[in-house]
Order: structure tokens, then sequence, then C-alpha cells
């Protein structure tokens, strides 16, 4: 088995498109070779070869955390992935053995993963308290590189504070094996306040193995652990409760799907591909539901950025190639050299012009195409997008744009929230969105913004 070092390099490597190791510095190949492979063949450790695959089909970049199987031992990496010409770089930290372990009394509990489920924060740590996994919620950041954190002690990014006894509430509970539930701490990247609980974990001979940890945010003077969140906080929960463990259901469908692991029944790898299907779905409705609250506050704003409407036409058609590839949909985007000055928002753009795109590529026929361009219309900045799919009826292209409207649920689609908070974000930018149809003959949605003088 490979030791930690701290001190080791980035260890790198290339798998070509076809899912064989071009080259490899001498740890990884060392590590592929373990697992019965070679340079020039195709790569095999199942971890890291689904990940390549990944991000080669979603031609984007990929961090995670992974375990590996080195002989009789596991071992934690921090891989990231970044698709090119040539195939998939990839660079390799961490690089720390993990014995086999089971939660302190057993299997974890419900309890202990609910505890987490609202949290800012997660984290877990090796025996040593190194932190072997961090993960963040959205605004709960910030700045700063996690990647950089991993490897380092839990003490890094938190400062443990002293109980009104002197005492350390997370160090007594370690010294007896038990679950920490409320130990003072402040990030040390900003001195904001949060209370960690952490549950410890055990190798088969009963020795500490680590921790399984959470962080939430607590107010600057507060003194004990913030209250429930209020009603109107609900979607946020929602958000951090079902995010994570929907992302893990997508990756391991994906990964079995993928067959990564050996050879499955072809019904297996279809309800893989199924569940995958399903986690997509489910996390698009969280987002829409976070969107919905949003956007429905009175004190909802927009920034108002110098944006490049063709440039963020031709970024959402990038994010759904590979749906349209998949339903065999062409996209014409607008081309390289061509620009629309306007105003609007960076993000929120780009999410209706992903909206607007895909609800395009949902419904047209194979072997079809969806336009996409960008015009002047006098003070206004116009992206039109058109379909060639079966059209929508006069009297239910208002409807469209209402809450939870779908003109036909028996077709495969959304939540009916998507155009609905399309417009609501189009017309806070001081722009809108319009459609024009007829049955049979495609839909061609605009999206007008305020244009702006280069």
């Amino acid at each position: 088995m490979m030791l930690a070092d701290h001190a080791l390099p980035v260890v790198r490597g290339l798998v070509d498109r076809d899912g064989r190791l071009v080259s490899a510095d001498a740890r990884l190949a060392e590590l592929n070779a373990r697992a019965g492979g070679a340079i020039g063949a195709p790569l095999a450790i199942p971890q890291l070869a689904a990940l390549a695959r990944l991000a080669l089909r979603l031609e984007t970049p990929i961090s995670r955390a992974i375990l590996a199987a080195d002989g009789d031992h596991d071992i934690d990496l921090w891989v990231q992935v970044e698709p090119g010409d040539e195939g998939a770089r990839l660079a390799l930290t961490g690089w720390r053995p993990r014995p086999n372990w089971v939660p302190a009394g057993g299997e974890r509990t419900h309890e202990g993963d609910f505890a987490r489920d609202d949290a800012d924060w997660l984290w877990e740590t090796d025996g040593a308290l190194h932190l072997t996994y961090l993960s963040v919620a959205h605004g709960a950041h910030d700045g700063g590189d996690l990647d950089s954190l991993l490897g380092q002690p839990l003490t890094r990014l938190f400062a443990l504070d002293t109980d009104k006894h002197g005492d350390l509430p997370m160090l007594r509970a370690l010294s007896l094996r038990q679950r920490c539930e409320d130990q003072a701490a402040t990030l040390r990247a900003s001195g904001r306040p949060v209370r960690l609980s952490a549950i410890p974990r055990l190798d088969p001979s009963g020795g500490f193995a680590g921790l399984i940890g959470a962080a939430r945010l607590v107010a600057a003077d507060a003194e004990t652990p913030a209250p429930t969140a209020p009603p109107d906080a609900f979607s946020a929960r929602l958000d951090k409760a079902l995010r994570a463990p929907l992302s893990a259901i997508i990756a391991n469908a994906e990964t079995i799907h993928a067959q990564s692991d050996g050879a499955l029944p072809t019904d297996y790898a279809g309800y893989a591909a199924d569940i995958a299907t399903a986690g997509r779905h489910l996390l698009g409705l969280v987002d829409d539901l976070v969107d919905l609250q949003a956007i429905e506050r009175p004190d909802f704003h927009v920034e108002a950025e110098a944006i490049d409407l063709a440039d963020l036409a031709r970024r959402a058609a990038g994010l759904l190639q590979v749906r349209a590839s998949d339903a065999g949909v062409t996209i014409d985007r607008p081309s390289a050299g061509e620009s629309l000055p306007a105003i609007g928002e960076f993000r929120r753009t780009l999410q209706i012009l992903v909206n607007l795109i895909g609800n395009a590529v949902r419904y047209s026929p194979p072997g079809s195409t969806v336009w996409v361009r960008a015009e002047r219309e006098g003070a206004l900045a116009a992206l039109i997008v058109a379909d060639q799919g079966k059209g929508i009826a006069i009297e239910d292209q208002a409807r469209i744009f209402e809450k939870f409207a779908r003109v036909d649920p028996s077709e495969p689609g959304g939540s009916g929230l998507g155009l609905y908070i399309a417009r609501r974000l189009a017309r806070a930018m001081g722009g809108d969105i319009t459609v024009d149809s007829a049955p049979g003959q495609g839909a061609r949605f605009v999206l007008t913004l305020p244009v702006r003088d280069a």
C-alpha cells in the first residue's frame, strides 16, 4: 500500500478519448499496474476511468474526491479532470490510506444523517484529524480554495472555542468515542462563528479512524445554536437537504450505467440510466423551487451587468450539446465572432437561455434543428430560439408562462415553472420573453433585454 505523503507534488496522467492511459507519473502508473492495467491499455482504476469518461462526455472539468482500492486497502484521492482535444488530463492529490471502518455503535443512524442535512459545511477527517472531504453550501463560503484545505488539519479550517468550563466539547467526545453535538468554533478565513457536530468512526479493531462532521453558521452574537429556520426559508433548507444526496445518486447511477466496474446485464444498466434521469429531474425541481421563492420575494433584484447575448447563447448551446446529440437534434448557434451587447445579470440570463434552448431541444423531433439568433431591435437586444416541433396553439401561448402550467401533462417535461421563472427574470432585468407559434409549425421564443452601446 502507498503511504500518504503530504509533500508529494501533484500526480498527473493523460487518458485518451478511447479510455486508454496514454501517459502517467510513476505513482499513478504503479497504482494502475496494481489494478491490472498498463500504459497504452484502458485505465484500470474504475473510479478514475468513470470520471474521465464523464468529463469527456460533458466536455467540462470535474473535481471530485474518490476512494480507490490499492491491494487490500483503500486510499483517498482528490481528482481533477480537464477534458481537451487529446483526451482527459488527470491531476491527483491526497494519496491518504483509509482503514476499513464502521461508525461508532455500528451503522450510521438516520438521526446522524438528518443532522447533516441542513448544514452549511460537511467535512470528514482521517484518524489524524486531517481533512479528507469538504462540501460547502451556497452562500456559506467566504472564498478561498477548498481543495487546498484537503489534507490539512481540521483546525486549519476551524478554530475551536472552549465552553464556559474551559473545556473543548469535541476533544471530550473524542476521548469517550462519543458523538459531539455542540462545539463552538470560528472559520479561520473569515472569523464567522459556527457550531460543529461530529460522529466518530472506528476501524474493525475499535481504533479511532476519523470524524464525520457538519458545521452551521450562527449569528455573530449568538450564544446558542441558531433556531429552526422560519417557514419562508423552506426552499433554502430543501436545497441543502436534497442537493447532496441527489447528486450522489446521479453520479453513482451514471457510474453503474457506464459499467465501469465490469459488464452488467443490459436491463440493469438501463435501470441505472433511468435512476440518473429521475435524479436529474428531481434536482431540476429543487432548483426551480429555490428560484421560485427567490423571485417572488419583494426584495428580489438582479444585477445590471454588461453582457454579450450572442456569447451567452453560445455558452448555453454548449451546455446543452450532449442532450441535443442524444436526441438527434442540431443546435445552430451564433457564430464565434458575433456579438450583441446588452444589459442584464450574466448568471440569470444564462439560466433563461438554457431553459429556452433546452425546451426547444426537448420538443424537437430527431433530425431537426434548433436555430438560435441574436439581433438588435431598436433599443432592445433580442435572442431568438426557434424549433421545428409541433408548435403551440394560440389559446395556450399565454398559459405556458403561468406557474406550474403544462400544455400536455402526458408529455415528458419539467415542473411547469421554467417559463414562469424565465419571464419573471427577464422582466426584472428590464426585458421580456414572448412566443410566436402555430400548431405544426414549431415555436419561436424571443428574449429581449436593454441594448448596451458597445
